[in-house]
């Protein structure tokens, strides 16, 4: 079978229950990069044995996060990147529609699709998940935000890459697994929250170029995040707009914990509001 000609990147730290699913589906690409947070389990030995390249990031809690770090230091030899996380495995349809994506030259990035695993079942409605993971190299970069301390996540998360050229869409989805605990995913929201609030406060002193680079979905987020309906519309629109409801207590809960995340936010930046130290993420150290 013809070689894909793009290197996969997967940023992780301590995935040793995702990370095998997700490599295995990688025979076709041309290199595999994991790039590691200093994991404490066996992590970089899984990677070892499916002959992944490991790279070790050390944050410094300043620009460049970790997929930024790897494309302006280890910028790969192939002509495109592929971003995956270690929850997200990719079948042979969609490897096919890749190659043959790539075999053009109208496009220089692609944005993806996503299905959703959430308590054990497999989302089909709800809010569709879509990132903008597949670019050629040297066409752009991650959104930069010059956080100088005042985040623990050392990978761009929300961050979208900002591309010279064309964007084309990839229709087959990669599925999104996380084998990990609901406590995990609320930790993970914590945390996600609290750089969406800190985010929120810093665009609002960046100028107006800056928000011309958010996409169309982080532009309507950021504008109404602070409205006290925000998270009531998310659920509606999640749960029955989007029918959610269609697959059952797990299509509830997820809409729930949704919502939940977006009220986080909103409450977050309320209480930073009143409280620049926390706002500017003084006393906060770099995980």
């Amino acid at each position: 079978m013809t070689e894909i000609p793009i290197t996969v990147v997967i940023p992780v730290k301590n995935e040793e229950a995702n990370l095998p699913r997700c490599l295995a589906q990688l025979k076709r690409f041309a290199r595999v990069v994991v790039v590691d947070s200093g994991s404490s389990d066996r992590t970089q030995d899984i990677a070892r044995e499916y002959g992944a390249k490991i790279l070790q990031f050390h944050w410094d809690g300043r620009y460049p996060k970790k997929r930024n770090w790897t494309l302006i230091n280890y910028p790969p030899s192939t002509p495109w990147v592929l971003f995956l996380d270690a929850d997200e495995i990719v079948n042979d349809e969609f490897c096919h529609a890749v190659a043959s994506a790539i075999a053009s030259e109208r496009y220089d990035g692609f944005w993806l699709n996503y299905t959703n695993c959430f308590l054990g079942r497999r989302m089909r409605h709800g809010v569709p998940q879509r990132k903008l993971a597949l670019f050629r190299v040297g066409r752009g970069l991650y959104e930069r935000i010059d956080e100088d301390h005042w985040s623990t996540l050392d990978m761009e998360v929300h961050e979208h890459p900002v591309i010279e050229g064309k964007l084309g869409e990839i229709k087959t989805p990669i599925e999104h697994q996380d084998l990990r605990s609901l406590e995990t995913f609320l930790n993970r929201h914590r945390d996600y929250a609290l750089w969406e609030a800190r985010r929120t406060l810093l665009l609002e002193r960046q100028a107006a170029a800056t928000h011309q680079q958010l996409t169309g979905r982080q532009r309507f987020k950021y504008a109404h995040l602070e409205r006290w309906w925000y998270p009531w519309f998310y659920f509606v629109y999640a749960y029955f707009v989007r029918l959610g409801i269609l697959d059952g207590a797990a299509g509830f809960y997820y809409a729930f914990y949704k919502s939940w995340y977006v009220l986080t936010i909103r409450l977050m930046i309320r209480e930073l509001r009143v409280s620049p130290k926390d706002a500017a993420g003084e006393g906060h150290s770099v995980s």
